[in-house]
């Protein structure tokens, strides 16, 4: 992992980062999305900071992207992840390196509370998350479709210890 970069998410990275989130959605436990979006949805959809992938020697291995709870201001400093790995990086630490990376960022940003939904098969995820702060806060049971069957989700959430706690 030592040769692991993580930089900024550009717009000439959507090729890769849409095959890499091809590639979750093909597992059939990182989404309830069965389609990749173009990239002008896909950003709009996601917030301009907080966006990053992880290269080693010019191929992208993985990314992390926050996504806005809600467009009311109360909810300002709240953000959704999602961070999708590779087929040939996984379970080699780096969705944990996206994920330390993503919550000192999301940090600097402003943003006192981060959440996930998970699919309860989703293992490697949920461990990710625990391992980087995240608690799970409830299950939400039969919450969305998949491929004509109902699907849980389980949701974690990660307050910051430094942004939003007075």
């Amino acid at each position: 992992m030592n040769d692991i970069t993580i930089r900024t998410m550009l717009a000439t990275d959507w090729e890769s980062v849409a095959n890499i989130y091809k590639q979750g959605i093909d597992t059939g436990m990182a989404t309830f999305e069965t389609n990749v979006p173009t990239f002008e949805a896909w950003d709009e959809a996601h917030m301009r900071t907080c966006r990053f992938i992880a290269e080693s020697t010019s191929e992208i291995m993985g990314w992390v992207a926050l996504s806005p709870v809600s467009s009311r201001c109360v909810y300002g400093g709240v953000a959704e992840i999602s961070v999708y790995i590779s087929e040939n990086s996984r379970g080699k630490g780096l969705g944990k390196l996206l994920l330390e990376h993503v919550i000192s960022a999301s940090e600097q940003e402003g943003i006192w509370t981060l959440q996930s939904g998970i699919f309860p098969t989703n293992y490697g995820s949920i461990k990710i998350h625990e391992a980087t702060g995240f608690r799970m806060i409830g299950k939400r049971e039969r919450v969305g479709r998949l491929h004509s069957k109902w699907v849980d989700n389980v949701l974690f959430e990660r307050r910051s210890s430094i942004v939003g706690i007075d």
